[in-house]
């Protein structure tokens, strides 16, 4: 078959949807099949521009190609999943989060603007409706599934998928360092982390390995730690390669993963993949269909003292970690998580 993936890009912008799309080109060539991604740019900003790029998704017909048919199209992200095709299977990575779980939280940028109700709702009214279009309905986790029908009354499948690299990660001898491989930004929490640094009874060590979204979010987090007195106890790796961050999961005690409600997250099945337990928060989303308390990992309050006790366990309690991350390895293998089983949903 030939077949569009549709989904969004923030131009010049790479990141864990964008590998995403990449993967399952690569695995729908390994089935035999034709792929392409599609990528539509996408600006939220002003709020504004956001129905403009619904309508301009709506308007873009995918069912031929220069004469030829596109036999099926798969629309991973809002708004690019709107495309028109007789045959579309949709697989939410997330929906317009800002209109839906993220309204009226801190973080909630469209909430902020003087038409930021409307839009909202106006993207809620047009998700609900659109949605009916798809002949196949699935998301990259439970939570998104939940969202799906908590907010649109939709029944989505979970389908979950393998990080990229899975079957180039290993494991070493642990070091001693804590391991925390994601951007800098506000949704993942480094904050909490560098908070939590400052109750732990033991010399926990933590390194950060990810680009900050922006200069401002590192100078925050380098001004919090230095307030609290750990900036010694913390190492900003910055930017790193595939095998720095491979080799950074490896030799870790164990892996930190503290998002704010978390749609799917890689980081947690790398770090299973690599023998280590994932320390991760009650409400972090993703990472729970997972992490499991005191038997693959730690699932903390998402309070600096709370999170503060799992750090301490992992860098005390040795024996334990290394038991936590056989088991969290074992987790990763019973969920039958390979790109055949994706395709075959999918294709179905």
């Amino acid at each position: 078959m030939r077949i569009a993936i549709a989904t969004t890009q923030v131009p010049f912008v790479q990141g864990g949807a964008e590998i995403h799309a990449q993967s399952l080109q690569h695995a729908l060539e390994q089935a035999g099949h034709e792929a392409e991604i599609v990528a539509i740019p996408f600006k939220w900003y002003p709020p504004e521009q956001i129905m403009d790029h619904l309508l301009a998704c709506r308007l873009l017909d995918l069912s031929e190609s220069c004469g030829d048919r596109i036999d099926r199209v798969i629309g991973l992200k809002f708004p690019a999943y709107h495309v028109q095709h007789p045959h579309k299977t949709l697989w939410v990575l997330h929906q317009y989060r800002s209109a839906f779980d993220l309204w009226g939280l801190d973080d909630c940028d469209l909430a902020h603007f003087p038409q930021g109700r409307e839009i909202a709702e106006a993207i809620r009214t047009t998700e609900d409706h659109l949605l009916q279009e798809a002949q196949g309905l699935y998301a990259n986790s439970q939570n998104v599934a939940h969202r799906l029908e908590r907010f649109c009354h939709r029944h989505a499948e979970p389908l979950y998928h393998p990080p990229r690299h899975a079957d180039r990660i290993y494991t070493r001898e642990a070091e001693d360092y804590l391991f925390f491989p994601s951007r800098l930004n506000a949704l993942k929490r480094q904050s909490l982390v560098v908070k939590a640094l400052a109750h732990t009874k033991e010399p926990v060590q933590v390194r950060f390995a990810g680009a900050p979204e922006g200069p401002e979010i590192m100078q925050q987090l380098l001004d919090l730690a230095e307030r609290y007195r750990v900036s010694d106890r913390i190492t900003w790796m910055g930017r790193v390669s595939d095998a720095e961050m491979l080799e950074g999961y490896a030799r870790s005690r164990g892996v930190i993963f503290t998002p704010v409600d978390e749609d799917y997250g890689y980081i947690t099945l790398e770090a299973f993949l690599a023998h280590k337990p994932v320390i991760t928060c009650t409400d972090s989303g993703g990472p729970l269909e997972f992490v499991r308390h005191r038997e693959n990992g730690w699932v903390a309050d998402p309070t600096a003292e709370s999170l503060a006790l799992g750090l301490d366990e992992l860098w005390r309690e040795k024996a334990w970690t290394r038991e936590a991350g056989e088991r969290a390895h074992q987790t990763y293998h019973e969920l039958n998580i390979n790109w055949p089983h994706v395709i075959s949903k999918l294709l179905a």
